[in-house]
């Protein structure tokens, strides 16, 4: 799509409200004005009345793992795998996308580090050829310390965007005992006892004598590059309260509602997953992402490992009468920009800002995205 054209006739959703009937005009990819009317001239698009979105930005989606290898050891080229997945998530209304790679020696096939760190450096090289803004969330498994260097030398190469620590040790967090850890690992992953034995040990040894230096270790690095930073699976006041001396400004997929108060308390961004919105449950059978954001705790959606769930998510909250329409909208745009520090040009519709755009019918009560823009380039259309 060439540059300067204008959207007329659309419902367009800002930070504040939804805006009846406007106009939005684009130049060189950027949105230069909305107003009642459109300026002679410019190329028009009938928005016809729809909904017209910033695009999303999800700041959490580890779908590229099921895209590479989509049943335990059956791999696919990384650059299919991505290529197929940017049509897909363009489809979704997803302007913005971090990949999440997770570093997990010994646990499952793609989470190894020079196998998680070779990926990153693939989608890298080719990230500009995607249809939507491409980048890179780095996850790390506090337990592993074998991906120190590997993730440091990413870091110090300017590979990743987001960086966050898990700790998936039974316990606490999302396994709160051993037989859930199993249960979940185990079929999943085929492993057998033995093998989650020998990962449990490996886990809870390293948790002890080497976790914390490396954590800090890690955090200090991405400071240095300017990184933003998030937290895991939190599951109590403690955790939330040492997020906040190490200034660490968000919490992803609390699993209990003090959690979620403590940061909200402590003015620690939340992070929920839609999936868990739009099913009503959590698949871990924790928090509910529903009742955590209709008590008022809940900053941000991302789409965890379904990228279609972020449009169904915003009108779910809305149809259940949980948030307005534009506060719902907020959850999966402008709060997550603001959170991994991209919002001076994208993650909501105003003046100076790229136009990264999603037009949705919602005339028979189900969503459909009619086209998706990403600074004013038109990556996904069917009308």
């Amino acid at each position: 799509m060439q540059d300067g054209f204008v959207i007329t006739n659309a419902r367009v959703v800002t930070p504040e409200g939804v805006r009846e009937g406007v106009s939005v005009q684009v130049e060189n990819g950027r949105i230069v004005a909305i107003s009642e009317a459109s300026r002679p001239g410019d190329r028009e698009i009938d928005a016809g009345g729809n909904y017209l979105f910033p695009g999303f930005v999800d700041m959490h989606s580890d779908a590229i793992e099921k895209g590479i290898e989509p049943r335990p050891n059956t791999f696919f080229p990384v650059d299919i795998a991505v290529f197929e997945l940017d049509k897909k998530i363009a489809s979704c209304g997803i302007t913005t996308m971090y990949h999440s790679l997770s570093f997990a020696e010994h646990e499952v096939g793609l989470r190894n580090n020079s196998t998680a760190a070779g990926i990153i450096r693939e989608i890298n090289q080719f990230s500009h050829k995607l249809k939507v803004n491409t980048k890179i969330h780095a996850r790390f498994e506090i337990t592993d310390h074998v991906a120190v260097p590997f993730l440091e030398e990413l870091i110090r190469d300017n590979q990743i965007n987001l960086f966050s620590f898990m700790d998936h040790s039974p316990g606490q967090g999302q396994f709160q005992d051993i037989i859930s850890f199993k249960n979940y690992f185990g079929p999943v992953y085929a492993k057998s006892d033995a093998e989650m034995d020998g990962i449990i040990e490996r886990k809870l040894e390293a948790k002890k004598n080497d976790a914390p230096r490396f954590v800090a270790h890690l955090i200090g690095v991405c400071r240095e590059r300017g990184i933003a930073i998030a937290s895991h699976d939190d599951d109590s006041r403690e955790k939330i309260d040492w997020l906040k001396k190490m200034e660490i400004g968000m919490t992803e997929f609390p699993v209990n509602i003090k959690a979620v108060r403590a940061a909200r308390e402590l003015g620690i961004r939340v992070c929920l997953g839609s999936p868990n919105v739009v099913r009503g449950q959590s698949q871990s059978s924790n928090l509910s992402a529903r009742e955590a954001i209709r008590s008022g705790f809940g900053d941000i959606l991302c789409s965890d490992y379904s990228p279609m769930t972020m449009l169904h998510a915003v009108f779910t909250l809305e149809r259940l009468g949980i948030l307005p329409l534009h506060e719902a909208i907020n959850m999966v745009s402008l709060n997550p920009a603001h959170a991994v520090g991209i919002s001076d040009h994208t993650g909501s519709l105003e003046t100076g800002k790229d136009a990264d755009m999603v037009l949705v019918d919602y005339s028979d009560d189900f969503p459909r995205v009619l086209k998706t823009f990403v600074a004013g380039r038109e990556v996904y259309a069917t009308c």
